[in-house]
């Protein structure tokens, strides 16, 4: 198909192309980090002063995850987010503030609510899937222990 032939009626676009493309991830991950450069609570668990790689990094990561081009694995394989994370101290309150900082950046982009739901059920998803920090039985994070 040409880019002048129109796009069949009922034919399935990528959530990439429904969100906004480039553009959409672009003002996304940027509106993000925007965010974590001021929070005391992330912003030391990015050892570069600056954050334009990490930004990269996460924008490359969600284009390809939601259908976009596939420019995170063709530079740095398979995405392996877990292990990625691992050298990270990630408890339940650095999960929760990503959340929050990430819920902002959304709520800036003014989405169709069906495309926000979908987008939002897997940043939560994805963010508890990288706690590595376990929490006690109420919620807390549990101490680390010295050995």
């Amino acid at each position: 198909m040409t880019s002048e032939t129109p796009e069949p009626a009922g034919e399935s676009t990528t959530p990439y192309e429904q969100f906004g493309g480039e553009a959409f991830f672009e003002g996304l991950v940027h509106g993000f980090y925007e965010r974590v450069a001021r929070d005391p609570i992330l912003r030391p668990m990015y050892p570069d002063e600056d954050l334009s790689a990490a930004e990269r990094r996460l924008r490359m990561f969600l284009m390809q995850y939601w259908g976009g081009p596939q420019t995170y694995s063709e530079e740095r394989g398979h995405p392996r987010l877990r292990m990625r994370h691992m050298d990270f101290s990630i408890d339940s309150v650095a999960r929760d503030r990503w959340l929050s900082l990430m819920h902002d950046a959304v709520a800036d982009m003014d989405m169709a609510p069906e495309a926000e739901s979908q987008l939002w059920m897997y940043l939560v998803s994805a963010a508890f899937a990288m706690q590595n920090v376990p929490d006690d039985p109420i919620g807390q994070p549990l101490p680390t222990t010295q050995t």
